[in-house]
């Protein structure tokens, strides 16, 4: 195992939440090494040519709210390290088989206005949310505690816990605006019958206003690597190409920090580990999996509704009922005909990601955990659906299963790239319902997806696992 000097702390794994845990160990003063399977950092976060050449793809993530609303990394100077946002006209585009498209401006005014007879019951929604959210995302981006400010956080909570579909249908009358908080619900990964799923709906609503859907210019391979420029300028060392199979191939350090789920720490622990804790982990949950298609385009996609040629991403789902029975059939082990697609075209913005004139397309869809069905021809025909003579304009394609995702990235147990069901049962036990960060091992802590606040790119994870370690040292 390299790694010779006297370390503080050493952490395990490079995503978003495994560098933020090093970076926050390492602001404290601590000396810290990340030891990291692959040949390159970035978790969730990488980007790669998998078409052509000249065409740069975002293996997982591609579209950030999270990670430009996330108050850790606003605390970063990652701009210094190469990190820019780029914002896209529109920030989500959801379009409906008549032509046109429900549409989710930076402007919470301009986007109730477009939605017609439901703008003020958008309004009514929305605007609570965005005037609210600086004091929201502390507790929102937090393991479960009394919230610092109770007012506000629960006139979000009753509307978060209920499932999207009622709060959808209580809410708007229209098609449009139900499709639109329908498919921002869908990124839940649960039925949208479900408590808790309006919550995703709501917050990526707001954030659309509060902070955009930017992409990162160059990939989101950009978020990792300036993280990790700033890491190593605090005196951080990472060690790339370097398998962990137990917690005792790791050097001595008081504090070890974990960016894995509950099944690669038990694999870590092993008889380390007390047997009634093993038992927990051995019952935490994993969501569905997504198959993803990433395109080399000859031109940008010909949407028939305007709004979506303006769009970072674009929804592709038609009504909210078809929504929520493809994500219903999801969980019942089925393969929609018609899925739920998920699409970024981050090259209408970001002319790093393509050669002049071309464009690149990224979309995926949830199927069952562990599926290895082909559903490109099912996403091809969505996008066709609401763009003819897409299928033309596709110079090449890289396809990714569920089973290949995990083999890419261990942390993506059967495809789940959420780590873990972000149900209300696992919104509370994540992993575990008291001190989840922590471990029945001194100084060993979780600080991945599987630890609250959850999937998403914004470090909190690794954030507040790290300031568990420094409080438990008494710093």
């Amino acid at each position: 195992m390299p790694g010779k000097r006297t370390l503080d702390a050493v952490v395990v794994g490079s995503g978003p939440n495994g560098l933020a845990a090093a970076l926050t160990l390492a602001r404290a003063g601590l000396c810290v090494t990340i030891f990291e399977q692959g040949a390159t950092i970035g978790g969730g976060t990488r980007s790669e040519p998998l078409t052509l050449p000249g065409f740069l793809h975002d293996v997982c993530s591609a579209v950030h709210p999270l990670g430009v609303a996330s108050p850790f990394f606003q605390s970063l100077p990652l701009e210094e390290y190469g990190l820019q946002w780029i914002h896209p006209e529109i920030q989500l585009a959801h379009p409906l088989d008549d032509g046109t498209a429900a549409l989710l401006d930076r402007g919470l005014e301009e986007t109730a206005t477009a939605l017609g007879s439901d703008a003020g019951c958008y309004r009514h929604l929305m605007a609570p949310l965005v005037r609210d959210w600086p004091l929201l995302a502390p507790d929102l981006l937090a393991p479960c505690h009394f919230p610092q400010h109770p007012l506000p956080f629960a006139l979000f909570g009753m509307r978060a816990a209920l499932p999207a579909e009622l709060l959808g249908r209580m809410t708007f009358k229209t098609a449009g605006a139900r499709a639109l908080f329908a498919g921002m619900a869908a990124h839940s990964f649960l039925p949208l019958n479900r408590p808790l799923s309006a919550a995703f709906g709501l917050i990526l609503g707001a954030l659309g206003h509060v902070a955009g859907w930017p992409v990162a210019k160059g990939g989101s391979r950009m978020i990792g690597e300036a993280m990790a420029l700033y890491f190593r300028s605090l005196g951080g060392e990472i060690v790339t190409g370097c398998a962990v199979a137990s917690l005792d191939e790791l050097p001595a350090a008081p504090i070890v920090m974990l960016d894995l789920t509950p099944r690669q720490l038990l694999a870590l622990g092993g008889s380390r580990l007390p047997a009634a804790y093993r038992n927990r982990l051995q019952k935490y949950r994993y969501g569905p999996g997504v198959f993803k298609v990433d395109w080399a385009l000859k031109a940008p996609i010909p949407w028939s509704a305007a709004g979506c040629r303006r769009a970072g991403t674009v929804h592709l789902g038609g009504s909210a009922q078809e929504i929520a029975q493809g994500e219903k059939e999801v969980w019942q082990g089925m393969h929609p005909e018609r899925p739920f697609v998920l699409l970024a075209q981050p090259s209408l913005v970001d002319e790093t990601r393509a050669p002049p004139g071309k464009q690149v397309g990224w979309a995926y869809c949830h199927v069952p955990n562990g599926s290895v069905v082909d559903m490109s021809e099912r996403i091809e025909a969505q996008v066709e659906r609401f763009a003819p003579g897409f299928r033309g304009l596709i110079l090449a394609r890289s396809t990714r299963n569920c089973a290949q995702y995990q083999s890419y990235n261990p942390n993506l147990i059967g495809g789940d790239i959420n780590g873990g069901v972000q149900d209300l049962r696992q919104f509370l036990v994540r992993p575990t319902l008291f001190s989840p960060y922590t471990t029945p091992i001194e100084g060993v802590y979780l600080c991945s997806s599987s630890t609250p606040p959850g999937g998403g790119v914004h470090g909190m994870c690794g954030y507040q696992a790290a300031r568990q370690a420094l409080r438990d040292r008494g710093a």
